[in-house]
């Protein structure tokens, strides 16, 4: 006889991982307990924007439009290296958004759920057999669930309990990460660079609470120092005359603190009944916000798929297609990280290879085709994900688009939880009844081709009849 379970997942860390993956479990009406070791949210925001594809997500579960009501969500231009990437797409644009200000909007809105995460609750063991997982508390608490997903950050518990290596490349130089009020003549979004090799860049982060303008400073260059050394106010200010002179003053510092150009994946994201998202499965350098929209991103792979495990329809191998879908795009994400820290030249070497590589993608950039490349390899746009069986539709293993299915948009159905069946012409009502509760048929004719998309809003099957079953099988389970 086995031990009861408590609950059927706890989710370990109430950052934007965590709170996006408890929305998921929420919407499966799945039991779950969220913790975090904090005694309250932190104040300090290591992202500070959001991307066009987590707006889409965003949207699939009607939060995008209580996001973009928000002062601080405010457009602003891609970039690569430092490099401004012009989106032409308005109402999708990159966004600032404060990490801080996500998590109070996603804290919020569990709220009305009934949910809230269990505070000053730090994992100090955790083992696991074939029916649960079982974590122990500090405070003695021990919880029991069916799974468990770390979402504790890039220093996670969780994996280390797993001891679970953490490969990658160490970090060599520090820059410094600060949120600012500033005065004088600067560019936003520009890498600028002074004479001795020190270089910023300055992004817009709302206001602050007195209505004035905030931004988040980065400052790196020969002026590395290790990161236990605190960062001060003449230091902050040293560098802004090293880049500008005397041209821009340093006003008010919120926080300063430094990152590092370290980078690591674990080789796996899932162990048994364990399962690794966001910083704790991957870090890298915090440009254009990718660890915060990577993490998101991982959480919305992974809900629905746990809620299917939970009320029993998850086809074999469901769950593992979490790793198989997820590792490739934070491997493909350090890869570009990897290449934006070289052409910023974050040690300020000034090295002539360094410069005229970057000198030359500033040129190709300035292509349209390029640009657009860019810009949807920054935003996950050109994700795809691996679908056997299902085509060679253009649609397949890609974010869906967001068609007009006559009654509503198709993120709007989305916002079910379910799959959805685009069936412009009527031909697939028996397939609607045999897996009735896990899909939605919509979109009688609609001007688009016939789409099987994912709770998650990704396309896992198009136009060929004959494969749809298959699809269904795979992605919904066995028919009822």
């Amino acid at each position: 006889m086995t031990d009861p379970v408590d609950t059927e997942v706890v989710v370990v860390g109430a950052g934007p991982t965590g709170l996006v993956l408890a929305e998921e479990l929420c919407l499966a009406q799945v039991p779950f307990v969220l913790v975090d070791r904090l005694a309250e949210r932190s104040t300090l925001s290591k992202a500070g924007g959001i991307q066009p594809r987590t707006q889409e997500a965003l949207d699939q579960r009607g939060l995008l439009e209580p996001l973009l009501a928000q002062d601080f969500a405010r457009p602003v231009p891609a970039h690569f290296a430092g490099i401004r990437l012009d989106d032409p797409d308005e109402r999708l644009a990159w966004r600032t958004a404060p990490q801080v200000e996500i998590e109070k909007l996603l804290e919020g809105h569990l709220a009305t759920h009934g949910v809230r995460a269990r505070r000053e609750c730090e994992l100090t063991a955790l083992t696991q057999d074939d029916d649960a997982v079982t974590a122990l508390c500090a405070d003695g608490t021990t919880l029991r669930a069916r799974w468990l997903v770390a979402a504790d950050g890039g220093r996670s518990t969780v994996r280390s309990l797993l001891d679970e290596p953490f490969p990658g490349t160490p970090g060599t130089v520090t820059v410094v990460a600060a949120d600012v009020r500033l005065s004088g003549e600067y560019q936003l979004v520009t890498h600028t660079r002074g004479d001795d090799g020190t270089w910023t860049e300055i992004f817009p982060l709302g206001t602050d609470r007195q209505g004035r303008p905030l931004h988040r400073l980065a400052l790196g260059g020969p002026r590395s120092r290790p990161r236990d050394v605190p960062v001060t106010e003449e230091e902050i200010r040293d560098g802004l005359r090293a880049v500008y002179g005397t041209a821009v003053e340093l006003l008010e510092t919120s926080y300063a603190y430094r990152i590092t150009d370290a980078a690591r994946q674990a080789a796996r994201y899932r162990h048994g009944r364990v399962f690794l998202a966001g910083d704790a499965a991957h870090v890298h350098l915090p440009l254009g916000a990718q660890g915060m929209n990577t993490g998101i991103q991982d959480a919305m792979n992974l809900g629905w798929k746990l809620g299917a495990a939970v009320h029993g329809w998850a086809g074999p191998g469901l769950l593992d297609t979490y790793h198989d879908e997820r590792h490739p795009v934070g491997a493909a994400v350090l890869r570009n990280v990897a290449a934006q820290s070289l052409l910023m030249d974050w040690a300020g070497t000034g090295a002539p290879g360094v410069t005229a590589a970057r000198d030359l993608v500033v040129e190709l950039a300035a292509l349209p085709e390029v640009r657009r490349r860019l810009t949807e390899t920054l935003s996950g746009r050109t994700v795809r994900y691996p679908m056997p069986g299902a085509g060679e539709h253009p649609l397949v293993g890609r974010p869906a688009p967001d068609v007009d299915l006559g009654p509503a948009r198709l993120h709007e159905l989305l916002r079910a939880g379910r799959g959805v069946l685009v069936d412009p012409r009527g031909h697939y009502g028996e397939q609607e009844r045999r897996w009735s509760g896990r899909i939605q048929r919509a979109g009688r004719g609609a001007d688009t081709d016939a789409l099987l998309v994912r709770p998650d809003g990704y396309v896992c099957w198009a136009g060929a009849p004959s494969t749809l079953d298959v699809a269904l099988g795979r992605w919904f389970g066995e028919p009822r």
